[in-house]
């Protein structure tokens, strides 16, 4: 039976040749790629139809926040976090079976349930769980050190998504963990809500402001991709033509802006939204911060944290003291260790 440390050194080069394989062998499922691709498809999105026109199209630290993309999801994880994240959920399964007889794997429910079953359930919690996280990381004034690096955007653009603290990674990450190995959460279902939910945060960063029946298109539309092509166990037509695929794709596209339209903006967190949680400037009684929601704006209204006073295209970003925070990667990524200096 392997050792935690042969489990630590095997999950760092399977992590290692992963890494390499991403960037040397394009696929569908293929994180490189899709992150390069989801990204481009919003940078273009900004400079056909920018929401604050004056703001350059490679706005302020725009390439300081394209290194944190790949900092963040490649290079970190190669560094250290897969490996050690192997370690954790191992000892974590380990223990459960230890303690209680219970096998996480072996027991789940959730092994028997349609994909789109699990995948739903998977966003959903996951979301959840990092609505508290993202909530912490305004409250605990430890933590808070940490997050500033996300909030040091002063320009807004869809790249901002992508520049936050390694430490945030550990946080969220170890305790997101539990519930979703709960869940029987496998590898190829957090893949697919991964990609889901990175275009959403690229799209609550982005200089776009898009009407509710757009996005609710742009939702009826995978839906359609999915129940056209039985996807995820989704067989409602049977075999179809590529005129039939079509047809039913495009039902669901104008069904999900007639139908979703109107609520997609209380249901999914969006730029005009997501810039106020940005802003510099909030009441008093708001100093915690607002609008947490990472996909979801649901949980914002449902506990009382949205707050969208006017249009928020112009406002402020940032926090006070940003004019010292550190404007470069190495004094951002070291921030929240170093003894504060007197102002």
């Amino acid at each position: 039976m392997l050792s935690y440390w042969e489990t630590f050194l095997k999950s760092y080069k399977g992590y290692a040749n992963y890494f390499w394989h991403e960037i040397t062998q394009p696929g569908w499922n293929n994180y490189f790629y899709w992150l390069i691709l989801v990204s481009l498809f919003f940078l273009i999105l900004e400079w056909l139809s920018p929401w604050r026109k004056e703001q350059p199209r490679f706005r302020k630290d725009f390439w300081l926040d394209a290194f944190y993309m790949f900092f963040n999801f490649f290079l970190f994880s190669l560094i250290i976090y897969n490996a050690a994240s192997d370690v954790v959920v191992r000892f974590f399964n380990e223990s459960i079976l230890h303690l209680t007889g219970f096998n996480l794997k072996a027991s789940n429910p959730m092994q028997y349930w349609p994909a789109w079953a699990v995948l739903l359930t998977g966003f959903v919690v996951r979301d959840f769980v990092q609505w508290w996280v993202h909530r912490l990381l305004h409250r605990s004034d430890r933590l808070w050190e940490y997050h500033k690096v996300h909030h040091s955007v002063e320009q807004m653009g869809f790249a901002a998504h992508l520049r936050y603290h390694w430490m945030e990674t550990l946080v969220y990450r170890s305790i997101e963990y539990i519930p979703l190995a709960l869940l029987g959460i496998g590898l190829h279902d957090f893949f697919v809500i991964h990609i889901f939910t990175l275009a959403i945060g690229h799209y609550n960063h982005a200089n776009i402001s898009v009407p509710g029946y757009v996005t609710g298109a742009v939702l009826g539309l995978l839906i359609g991709i999915v129940a056209a092509n039985g996807l995820y166990d989704v067989n409602l037509f049977g075999p179809l033509s590529v005129l039939g695929k079509t047809g039913v794709m495009a039902g669901f596209a104008l069904g999900g802006a007639l139908l979703l339209g109107p609520l997609m903006k209380r249901i999914f967190n969006h730029p005009e939204m997501h810039i106020w949680h940005h802003a510099h400037d909030l009441p008093e009684e708001r100093r915690y911060g607002v609008n947490f929601g990472i996909s979801l704006a649901l949980w914002d209204y449902l506990f009382g944290t949205a707050y969208i006073p006017k249009d928020g295209r112009d406002a402020r970003l940032g926090f006070p003291g940003l004019a010292r925070f550190p404007h470069n990667f190495w004094g951002q990524i070291t921030h929240g260790f170093r003894k504060k200096k007197e102002a």
